[in-house]
């Protein structure tokens, strides 16, 4: 397998808290490779975001990862490679060589946890579901957050998978059970950039003035 290269030293996540479960699971050969290195990443203060096998470059081994507040450094994402790759290496998972790609979830990221839904409120995003809805699997539409225990939904497509149409008319909001969702993701959109940016100016802007009262200040793992 091959990973990023190392640097000498990189900077911890939060001290570790416990962390809220994912609803959005893995299937297959790629739940079988979550369930050895999801307690790894929390035990080092990160939580794991998804894990996907692919064909790319022969086979990848794709480990989204971040903080609890959502962000990650390239140190922060080469320390927990370190860690996980002797690991993954005892347990063997796959058959044969494989790519270790360890990476922050992007700005068009997965959303697998209540907060993801919540957090993104207002953003347009894809979902997937285990068994359709009203004629639908595949929906595209504005999330309304998680209320009440279901991701809500508005819908901006109105055609069904066989193709029939909705009659236009009032927004079609949908509530989801949790147990539903297969896969979900935020579509990249200029809307979505800029609010990416818009938090991490004010992410940046909150460590500076930690930093300035003596507060947050990174800690340094060998």
């Amino acid at each position: 397998m091959t990973t990023s290269p190392d640097n000498d030293t990189v900077t911890s996540a939060a001290p570790a808290s416990p962390v809220e479960p994912r609803f959005v699971r893995e299937v297959g050969q790629a739940a079988q490779i979550a369930a050895i290195v999801e307690p790894r990443i929390e035990a080092l203060g990160f939580r794991l975001v998804k894990v996907t096998v692919s064909g790319r470059n022969g086979t990848t081994v794709q480990i989204m990862a971040e903080r609890p507040d959502g962000r990650i450094t390239v140190g922060e994402l080469e320390f927990i490679s370190r860690d996980l790759n002797p690991a993954l290496d005892v347990a063997e998972p796959l058959p044969g060589q494989y790519h270790l790609e360890i990476s922050s979830p992007g700005i068009d990221r997965p959303l697998v946890r209540a907060s993801d839904f919540a957090n993104w409120a207002g953003s347009e995003v894809r979902i997937e579901l285990t068994e359709p809805i009203d004629g639908r699997r595949r929906l595209r539409g504005m999330l309304d957050g998680y209320v009440d225990g279901e991701v809500r939904i508005e819908l901006l497509d109105r055609t069904k998978d066989d193709g029939a149409k909705v009659p236009e008319g009032a927004p079609i909001v949908l509530g989801l059970p949790p147990a539903l969702i297969a896969n979900a993701k935020l579509v990249m959109t200029d809307a979505l950039i800029r609010e990416d940016l818009r938090r991490s100016s004010r992410d940046k802007h909150n460590e500076a003035d930690a930093d300035d009262n003596g507060d947050g200040a990174p800690e340094e793992m060998e």
